[in-house]
């Protein structure tokens, strides 16, 4: 181990203040009852830059923010360091997204903007969430054109306008913060074993404003991004930590394949 690479512990402690700061941020919003939905201006560039942060997490792109990340740490890390990661996110991804889809149906929280569309009258919440999703989609667009009537200080951008229509399922858990929280503190850790600062630093940074990006925009509470933060990170130090206790056999096996 070089001077500049960090061991197995003191990458965890790192981790776990940086899963403490991201569970402090929503934690004091829903303490004190904040919040951010609507606050801010939805058809500006403000709003449109939040949108792109949400966007990296929003399926198709979501996959592709994946890819460019491993891509990154493929080049960054050594094999013997690539491999555990590339393991610890595989099992931490399948947790997240299998646990996500489990759920919402169970929570049947609303979204925000949602919720705002019946407070106008604009929106049947009951009638809503019992719809299929085109149906859904359609109600959306219809109590989109109603807003802005209902709610001339309301003004969305097209993109957003079309994200409303798209997010058309339940608010809690946020897929989103699950996605970038336990792919940001997974791939943290081993790279600060490996030494690396600043690269930990942008994914930590960027899991804190995927949280925020969905509450300003309207599709997440508080509450749902305080939850996914500590669920988030509740899968990735186990699947580290499975992933750790693995290592004999894993070194093992790249042991044979380098021989092969």
């Amino acid at each position: 181990m070089t001077n500049s690479q960090r061991d197995f512990k003191t990458s965890g402690k790192i981790t776990l203040i940086a899963w403490s700061i991201l569970i402090v941020i929503p934690a004091v919003l829903y303490a004190f009852s904040v919040q951010l939905f609507p606050r801010i201006e939805l058809d500006t560039l403000f709003a449109e830059a939040w949108f792109w942060i949400t966007s990296s997490g929003t399926v198709p792109y979501g996959i592709i923010t994946g890819l460019i990340l491993l891509i990154a740490c493929y080049y960054t890390l050594t094999r013997q360091q690539f491999i555990p990661l590339i393991l610890t996110v595989s099992l931490s991804m399948a947790a997240t997204l299998s646990l996500n889809h489990f759920l919402k149906p169970f929570f049947s929280e609303p979204r925000p903007y949602a919720v705002l569309m019946q407070q106008e009258n604009l929106l049947n919440l009951n009638d809503f969430y019992q719809a299929d999703n085109a149906v859904k989609k359609d109600k959306i667009t219809t109590s989109l054109n109603l807003l802005a009537t209902a709610r001339a200080d309301l003004v969305l951008s097209p993109a957003i306008k079309k994200h409303w229509q798209y997010e058309v399922g339940y608010s809690f858990p946020s897929g989103h913060t699950l996605f970038a929280v336990t792919l940001a503190l997974s791939m943290g850790f081993y790279l600060l074993m490996a030494g690396q600062t600043l690269f930990p630093l942008m994914l930590f940074s960027w899991a804190i404003f995927m949280g925020f990006s969905r509450m300003l925009l309207g599709m997440h509470w508080p509450q749902d991004v305080l939850a996914s933060t500590c669920i988030g990170g509740m899968i990735s130090f186990a699947s580290i930590y499975l992933i750790h206790k693995l290592s004999p056999t894993i070194a093992v096996l790249q042991k044979l394949s380098a021989t092969k």
